[in-house]
């Protein structure tokens, strides 16, 4: 047997970091060296391919890097970057748009507000489909250049220590970047500024998906909480024995005066803040990073990364810092495009050493899909948008059955419904079309496909079930 496998990509889409299985992004930066070391040989790998450009929100770096990508592979790139000047601007559903682009061009980028469009676009479009960020949700090429930097520079990611600071709220290249880091092996510590925490739906899927042990701050010791950064929390992998998260006063101080191996910048995302986050000026708290920050000899040798752009987090007179990756990772951008466009293409496959693969089993889900009764939590998800209701059906992997817990297959956001009932009535009679609390053993009890998850009593009698007595007896009691 041989000691390679080949992988191929071929009409894949990427729409989030868990499309990929870490041999395939090993492929993929063994890949983007090559093109690295030659760029100017690359003319002919997608010549006579065309790529869709849609950025809908601002961009700078990510747009012009994939747009340069394209042509230094000898391709093509037709563009729309206004919502405004397009059809979405006269109420066209996604679905509809991607439908039409995707008879235009062989691959599409997309960058869009609502979170879970790009899985809509990939989901209709009928060509490979990239995520150039979708909301506050993802933004898995970002990650790609992240981790490819911190591989060319460590060699390695499993083991290190990686610190994520600033707005871990919103930002979308941070929520890529935990998944990421978790499926090497790297332990992750959390420092958000005031307000910007970590959402609960990322920390439970990481936790439940990726295993290992998170800390919370509560947790900790004071040499960690009034220590080197505003710490909030730090995850331990599980892909080696590690003391940390069993002895947390005793091993935190040691750890992180041993040396973080990087640390990864983000500024506010203002534009994603709700109306009381702006009244609150979150970004007047924000910490700034800064060299009397990074004195410390736990710092020495960090790489400080940022995807930018920057605002006021990250001080300009660390530009000259050897530590500084930053601009690294905005020029490692176009190789790794390059690569990840050649290979969904089918332009372009790669061998890798066959033992690469994650130590982490993706876990598989019960899928719950009805027309009524419930709908995503998120007002940011594509799901919930008026033009789209009109063809997206709520969709949800049951991850969790006690307590009864739903995460969108749109935006991923993760909530508990309060009632459920079954579908063939149990019994099979009309007296025992009953609803039940979420929370009861009946949850436990009905069959995936014979679910029916209600978010109200009214939409569960309004379908024409009855509460149950347990119900009955819990609003009784209130």
């Amino acid at each position: 047997m041989s000691n390679e496998i080949r992988v191929s990509l071929t009409n894949k889409s990427l729409v989030t970091i868990d499309d990929l299985s870490n041999g395939e992004i090993e492929a993929l930066f063994s890949l983007a060296d090559v093109m690295s070391d030659s760029m100017n040989e690359q003319i002919d790998v997608c010549r006579g391919k065309i790529m869709a450009s849609l950025f809908f929100e601002p961009s700078t770096r990510t747009r012009l890097s994939f747009e340069t990508a394209m042509h230094r592979l000898g391709g093509n790139v037709i563009s729309a970057v206004d919502i405004g000047a397009t059809s979405l601007a006269k109420g066209e559903g996604i679905a509809d748009m991607a439908r039409v682009v995707g008879s235009y061009a062989d691959i599409i980028v997309i960058r869009h507000p609502w979170e879970g469009a790009a899985k809509v676009v990939a989901d209709y479009a009928g060509v490979p489909v990239i995520n150039a960020g979708d909301g506050g949700h993802q933004h898995p090429t970002q990650t790609l250049c992240d981790l490819y930097t911190i591989k060319k520079e460590r060699q390695t990611i499993k083991g290190l220590k990686i610190a994520l600071w600033g707005d871990l709220k919103y930002g979308r290249t941070i929520h890529s970047l935990i998944f990421a880091l978790a499926k090497f092996g790297a332990n992750i510590l959390f420092c958000p500024s005031s307000g910007l925490e970590v959402p609960e739906h990322v920390i439970k899927k990481l936790t439940t998906e990726y295993g290992g042990e998170l800390e919370r701050y509560e947790t900790l010791d004071q040499t960690a909480k009034g220590g080197l950064f505003p710490l909030d929390a730090i995850y331990i992998t599980p892909s080696q024995p590690h003391q940390l998260a069993m002895m947390p006063n005793i091993s935190i101080q040691a750890e992180l005066k041993s040396g973080i191996d990087a640390l990864y910048v983000t500024r506010p995302q203002r534009e994603r803040f709700t109306t009381t986050e702006q009244g609150q000026e979150l970004e007047k708290s924000y910490p700034v990073v800064d060299k009397k920050l990074l004195k410390s000899k736990a710092f020495r040798k960090t790489l400080v990364m940022h995807p930018l752009p920057r605002v006021d987090e990250l001080a300009y007179e660390m530009d000259a810092d050897p530590r500084s990756m930053y601009f690294k990772q905005a020029a490692r951008g176009v190789p790794l495009r390059m690569a990840l466009i050649a290979l969904l293409l089918g332009a372009k496959e790669v061998s890798i050493p066959r033992e690469i693969d994650s130590f982490i089993q993706k876990k598989e889900y019960a899928v719950y899909k009805r027309d009524s009764g419930i709908r995503c939590s998120n007002p940011r998800c594509v799901s919930i948008q008026e033009t789209e209701t009109k063809y997206i059906k709520p969709e949800f992997k049951i991850v969790n059955r006690k307590p009864l817990t739903l995460r969108c297959v749109y935006c991923e956001h993760g909530f508990e419904p309060k009632y459920i009932a079954s579908s063939d009535w149990h019994e099979g009679r009309l007296d025992s079309k009953k609803y039940h609390s979420a929370d009861s053993h009946w949850t436990r009890k009905i069959k995936p496909e014979n679910l029916i998850i209600f978010d109200s009593e009214d939409k569960a009698q309004a379908m024409g079930f009855k509460p149950s007595s347990y119900v009955r007896a819990q609003s009784l009691e209130k």
